[in-house]
């Protein structure tokens, strides 16, 4: 009789070690499929983005609230284009043996990501619309250009076009969405815009080799790297004018101006020796025109 009773205690706390095995491996999946799930937002970007209209909203004239309202409606915005695009390019990327990319190393799977990306793009909508239905819309056509960047084109020359769209929308956003939805100055969305063609030409250059070897003939494809890399800073340096010349910035905006040339100049200098050198004074130049732009936050209508 005790003998029985060793045998069917042993077999329970065989049993439980099971079981808490079963759910200590649930757990590390999940974990592992959350964390799949924050990288293919592609993290920096949409931190980036999120914080900058943050910042320019509240140099704007934004209360707390409307700074938040904003910022949340531009994460959501972010996100679902982010997960769109991993979704969109899995077949891409494990082609190209991107194992950096949480869809390819099996951290988190396709299905994960794209009802991931819908629901965000779901959730960007009623918050961008509670920021005002004008300037909501504005936001959420520059969501619907990243969408449409990533279904498709991206294989196309107008590949920089989704970009100064999405760009110029979020500082219209912004102004928009004050009392009273003011439109914004002719050189918010211009200088928006630049910084878009900008930021697509420094996307997308890492890519070149491998997009190309994938059939995605985008812009910056068309041009090879080498064209892509010198041409970069060119739309940069243009937001930097724009931003500097159209009047009210003062000694500050040519001080900007003055660091976004020289920087490209240093870059297109020492790229003759070093290939990364243009790219990262493009980065340095963006840095300025972000700055600026949001110095001028107050100037935006």
């Amino acid at each position: 009789m005790r003998a029985t009773t060793d045998r069917a205690g042993t077999d329970r706390t065989g049993t439980d070690a099971h079981a808490d095995a079963h759910a200590v491996r649930a757990r590390r999946r999940a974990l592992r499929a959350c964390g799949g799930l924050l990288r293919a937002c592609h993290p920096l970007p949409t931190a980036a983005v999120t914080l900058l209209v943050a910042a320019l909203a509240a140099t704007a004239g934004h209360d707390r609230r409307g700074c938040l309202l904003l910022a949340a409606a531009v994460l959501a915005g972010q996100l679902s284009v982010g997960w769109c695009n991993d979704a969109v390019d899995a077949r891409r990327d494990r082609a190209a043996e991107r194992y950096a990319k949480p869809v390819v190393s099996g951290a988190v799977s396709v299905t994960a990501v794209r009802a991931a990306a819908l629901v965000a793009l779901a959730l960007s909508v009623p918050l961008s619309l509670a920021c005002g239905p004008l300037a909501g819309s504005v936001h959420l056509a520059g969501v619907a250009a990243a969408w449409a960047y990533n279904l498709g084109v991206k294989a196309t020359a107008l590949s920089w076009l989704p970009y100064a769209i999405g760009f110029a929308a979020l500082p219209s956003f912004v102004a928009l969405a004050l009392p009273g939805n003011p439109w914004p100055a002719w050189w918010v969305a211009v200088c928006g815009a630049l910084l878009g063609v900008g930021a697509h030409l420094g996307n997308v250059l890492p890519d070149i080799p491998s997009d190309v070897a994938a059939g995605v003939r985008g812009w910056p494809q068309r041009l090879g790297p080498a064209r892509t890399r010198a041409l970069m800073p060119v739309p940069l340096v243009a937001a930097s004018a724009v931003a500097a010349l159209s009047g009210g910035s003062g000694l500050a905006g040519l001080l900007g101006l003055s660091a976004a040339v020289l920087a490209s100049a240093v870059g297109a200098l020492a790229g003759r020796r070093r290939a990364e050198a243009p790219f990262r004074a493009a980065i340095v130049v963006a840095a300025i025109d972000v700055a600026m732009l949001v110095g001028r936050g107050a100037a935006l209508t």
